[in-house]
Protein backbone atom coordinates (compact mmCIF):
# COMPACT_ATOMS: atom_id res chain seq x y z
CA UNK A 1 0.00 0.00 0.00
CA UNK A 2 1.59 3.14 -1.40
CA UNK A 3 1.83 5.94 1.74
CA UNK A 4 2.84 9.85 1.53
CA UNK A 5 3.44 11.46 4.31
CA UNK A 6 3.96 15.17 4.47
CA UNK A 7 5.97 17.14 7.18
CA UNK A 8 7.92 20.87 8.01
CA UNK A 9 4.87 22.70 7.56
CA UNK A 10 4.17 25.97 10.04
CA UNK A 11 3.94 29.06 10.51
CA UNK A 12 6.47 31.51 9.23
CA UNK A 13 6.91 35.41 9.14
CA UNK A 14 6.91 36.93 5.78
CA UNK A 15 10.45 36.87 3.89
CA UNK A 16 11.09 33.41 5.71
CA UNK A 17 12.00 30.20 4.27
CA UNK A 18 10.67 26.52 5.34
CA UNK A 19 11.22 23.21 4.20
CA UNK A 20 8.22 20.59 3.51
CA UNK A 21 9.52 16.53 2.68
CA UNK A 22 7.48 13.78 1.67
CA UNK A 23 8.42 10.48 2.81
CA UNK A 24 6.97 7.49 0.49
CA UNK A 25 6.40 4.01 1.12
CA UNK A 26 5.10 1.22 -0.13
CA UNK A 27 6.50 1.48 -3.98
CA UNK A 28 9.21 2.11 -6.01
CA UNK A 29 9.97 5.27 -5.31
CA UNK A 30 12.64 6.45 -7.90
CA UNK A 31 10.33 4.89 -10.67
CA UNK A 32 7.72 7.78 -10.20
CA UNK A 33 7.94 11.54 -11.12
CA UNK A 34 6.27 13.16 -7.64
CA UNK A 35 4.84 16.66 -7.51
CA UNK A 36 3.31 18.90 -5.02
CA UNK A 37 0.23 20.83 -4.60
CA UNK A 38 -1.08 23.41 -2.44
CA UNK A 39 -5.04 24.52 -1.85
CA UNK A 40 -5.78 28.07 -0.19
CA UNK A 41 -8.52 28.66 1.42
CA UNK A 42 -11.58 28.87 -0.49
CA UNK A 43 -9.27 28.40 -3.49
CA UNK A 44 -9.11 25.14 -6.15
CA UNK A 45 -5.52 23.14 -5.72
CA UNK A 46 -3.05 23.95 -7.65
CA UNK A 47 0.39 22.51 -8.89
CA UNK A 48 3.57 23.95 -7.43
CA UNK A 49 5.96 21.51 -9.10
CA UNK A 50 6.98 18.46 -10.73
CA UNK A 51 10.21 16.76 -10.55
CA UNK A 52 10.24 13.45 -12.79
CA UNK A 53 12.45 10.31 -12.28
CA UNK A 54 15.22 11.38 -13.62
CA UNK A 55 15.44 14.59 -11.05
CA UNK A 56 14.14 17.08 -14.16
CA UNK A 57 11.61 19.42 -12.72
CA UNK A 58 8.67 21.56 -13.79
CA UNK A 59 7.06 24.20 -12.11
CA UNK A 60 3.85 26.45 -12.24
CA UNK A 61 4.46 29.84 -13.39
CA UNK A 62 5.50 32.29 -10.95
CA UNK A 63 7.10 28.95 -8.73
CA UNK A 64 10.07 28.41 -9.67
CA UNK A 65 11.98 32.07 -8.79
CA UNK A 66 11.35 30.88 -4.93
CA UNK A 67 10.36 27.47 -4.84
CA UNK A 68 12.87 24.61 -5.22
CA UNK A 69 11.69 20.88 -5.48
CA UNK A 70 14.51 17.71 -5.19
CA UNK A 71 14.41 14.19 -3.91
CA UNK A 72 16.12 11.87 -2.09
CA UNK A 73 15.98 8.38 -4.12
CA UNK A 74 17.60 6.40 -1.39
CA UNK A 75 15.22 7.89 1.31
CA UNK A 76 12.44 7.66 -0.75
CA UNK A 77 11.80 11.29 0.12
CA UNK A 78 10.56 14.42 -1.99
CA UNK A 79 11.12 17.58 -0.78
CA UNK A 80 10.06 21.32 -1.76
CA UNK A 81 12.30 24.42 -0.51
CA UNK A 82 10.47 27.67 -0.06
CA UNK A 83 12.44 30.88 0.25
CA UNK A 84 11.02 34.91 0.47
CA UNK A 85 7.20 33.45 1.56
CA UNK A 86 4.74 35.67 0.90
CA UNK A 87 1.31 35.68 3.11
CA UNK A 88 -0.51 34.63 -0.26
CA UNK A 89 2.01 31.44 -0.42
CA UNK A 90 -0.57 30.30 2.61
CA UNK A 91 -1.82 27.34 2.25
CA UNK A 92 -2.17 23.52 2.68
CA UNK A 93 0.32 21.52 0.84
CA UNK A 94 0.15 18.48 -0.98
CA UNK A 95 2.60 15.68 -1.84
CA UNK A 96 1.49 13.59 -4.71
CA UNK A 97 2.42 10.38 -6.68
CA UNK A 98 0.28 11.09 -9.67
CA UNK A 99 0.68 8.08 -11.59
CA UNK A 100 -0.86 5.92 -8.92
CA UNK A 101 -3.20 8.96 -8.04
CA UNK A 102 -1.80 9.06 -4.74
CA UNK A 103 -2.23 12.17 -2.01
CA UNK A 104 -0.48 12.32 0.95
CA UNK A 105 -2.70 14.31 3.89
CA UNK A 106 -1.07 17.15 3.55
CA UNK A 107 0.47 19.99 6.02
CA UNK A 108 -0.53 23.69 6.58
CA UNK A 109 1.76 26.41 5.58
CA UNK A 110 0.62 29.73 7.06
CA UNK A 111 2.74 33.07 6.40
CA UNK A 112 2.03 35.78 9.04
CA UNK A 113 3.89 38.75 10.78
Amino acid sequence: QVQLVESGGGLVQPGGSLRLSCAASGTIFSAYAMAWFRQAPGKQRELVAHILSDSSTIYADSMNDRFTISRDNAKNTVFLQMNSLKPEDTAVYYCSLPALGKWGQGTQVTVSS
